[in-house]
Order: structure tokens, then C-alpha cells, then sequence
């Protein structure tokens, strides 16, 4: 072994056991789900989101849609099954779950905000804010 790697080697062993920047142990795990489809995606995701907080309460989660995915944060949209995604928005925005809106996919589907779920809040690009989220804030990213 070279004598840099020598040097280098408790450093990096430190910086690996010490996990993301700024990111403790305590410190609620922080996700972003992301959905592009809401055929594909809609109900999956939020099965998945309930499945998460029953297994960790304390988990911060945001939800960001884009594309296809916007129906799901819309007024009067449902399932294959006819069950109201604006059901479920509001249970999981209830327990803390934060959901996003992309005004660039609003803007391509010429979807007007008065469409757009109470519960939602929209941002000006989708995968800017995923990117701001993971950069940033320390997020994990899921895709359903």
C-alpha cells in the first residue's frame, strides 16, 4: 500500500461511517417519490407513501408530479376502480406528506391551477425540484 493511501484510508473509512453531509442518526429520514404517470404510478405510490409512515411515523415525505403524473394532484380524478386520488392526497397531506405540482407539465397539458388539489402546492419545474431536494435538503428518491 502507498503511503497516501496509507494517510487516506482512516479518512475515508471515517467519512463512510459518518454517512451524507450534515445528515445524524436522529434526524427524520427524507424522501421524495417521484410520479410521471399516474396510470402506472398514482395508487402505487400512495400505497407505498402509507406503507412507509406505518413503518417509520417520523419519516419527511414529499411527493413531486410531473408529466402524466399531474392527474394525480388534480380535482376529479380516480383510478381504473373509480377511487378518488383526492381521497387519499388528503389523508397522507393529513399525516404530514407534503405533494408537489410541476407548473412546466401544468403548462404543457394547459391544465389550469383552479384544477389543482387544495392540498398541493405548485412548483415551477419538476425535476429541478427533485434535483433541489437530493442536492440539497439530503432527500432519498424513490420511483414507484
Amino acid at each position: 500500500m502507498s503511503t497516501q493511501l496509507r494517510f487516506l484510508a482512516p479518512i475515508l473509512c471515517l467519512f463512510l461511517l459518518a454517512g451524507p453531509a450534515g445528515v445524524r442518526a436522529e434526524d427524520p429520514i427524507k424522501v421524495v417519490y417521484h410520479v410521471m404517470d399516474t396510470d402506472a404510478q398514482g395508487m402505487l405510490a400512495m400505497g407505498n407513501i402509507r406503507n412507509h409512515l406505518r413503518a417509520d411515523p417520523s419519516a419527511k415525505i414529499t411527493l413531486v408530479a410531473l408529466f402524466k403524473g399531474i392527474n394525480l394532484l388534480m380535482e376529479g380524478t380516480a383510478d381504473k376502480n373509480g377511487n378518488p386520488y383526492a381521497l387519499a392526497v388528503e389523508e397522507l397531506a393529513g399525516k404530514g406528506v407534503q405533494f408537489d405540482i410541476c407548473k412546466n407539465s401544468m403548462d404543457f397539458f394547459k391544465v389550469d391551477a383552479s384544477k389543482v388539489l387544495p392540498q398541493v402546492k405548485v412548483i415551477p419545474s419538476g425535476v429541478a425540484e427533485i434535483a433541489r431536494l437530493q442536492a440539497q435538503e439530503g432527500y432519498v428518491y424513490i420511483k414507484p
